[in-house]
């Protein structure tokens, strides 16, 4: 059963994106949210913390929290899967694989994978929904190793992350992700219902097994607003780094 912080999360997330409380207003106070919820301050203090966590809300001593967004975040601090990250913020994660084949792998894809050029990978093309509209177009490459259990998944399949740990035991347990901007081209403006042009965020990222041996090396690209990325860093810990963008031909 839902617990009622929950319940009361999802309805602030809810209020959120419909724009109830626009970004840069203040909620209303821990008194007066418990009085419309019918619970304790203790209870709503538990769902302003959910919200505080996915980086929809911010907090001063002595002041009502601040919204600072009103899409879903997304931490660096910890490694999920899209339909994990999706759920733990109380939305309904989809996927359907458009097309899948076979290949070698190029220069580039061996690099990344540890293979040599020309062995075999499997390339997947899969679309994402968040509430059942398309927010992310994923390219991703798997090693051959990984190939056999990645076909055997359902089209639809919500989890493949979560699937492949059921079925085979794999664990994904280390990323290494790379931000920058791009045009949508064809493929991504007809997906993901953008004009063909339109910056698109995109995630390039490389998955390994905890004893290193890399999984996959995928091209993410989010619709404008469908996800926000959020970096928590300090003079002890920074999980960025800036690099020079490289010079690569794009995927139609």
């Amino acid at each position: 059963m839902t617990r009622r912080h929950q319940e009361i999360a999802d309805t602030l997330r809810r209020d959120l994106a419909e724009g109830r409380f626009p970004v840069g207003s203040a909620l209303p106070s821990e008194t007066e949210l418990a009085a419309v919820h019918g619970v304790s301050r203790g209870t709503v203090r538990q769902a302003l913390s959910t919200l505080l966590a996915e980086g929809l809300l911010g907090s001063r001593q002595g002041t009502r929290h601040t919204v600072l967004s009103t899409t879903p975040s997304q931490s660096f601090s910890e490694l999920r899967s899209f339909a994990q990250w999706a759920r733990a913020g109380g939305h309904l994660p989809g996927g359907l694989v458009l097309d899948s084949v076979r290949g070698g792998a190029s220069a580039e894809e061996a690099a990344l994978l540890q293979l040599a050029p020309g062995d075999g990978v499997l390339h997947v093309l899969r679309l994402r929904t968040l509430d059942g509209a398309p927010v992310l177009l994923e390219r991703t490459v798997y090693a051959g190793w990984t190939a056999d259990a990645v076909e055997a998944l359902p089209a639809d399949c919500e989890s493949v992350t979560q699937r492949l740990l059921d079925d085979t035991g794999l664990v994904f347990a280390h990323g290494e992700h790379h931000l920058d901007a791009v045009a949508a081209g064809t493929v991504d403006a007809r997906e993901l219902r953008v004009r063909r042009g339109s910056p698109l965020l995109r995630v390039r990222r490389t998955t390994l097994t905890a004893d290193g041996r890399p999984v996959e090396t995928s091209d993410d690209r989010y619709r404008p607003g469908s996800v926000v990325f959020t970096v928590r860093n300090s003079t002890q810990a920074n999980p960025l780094a800036r690099t020079a963008p490289e010079q690569k031909s794009e995927p139609s």
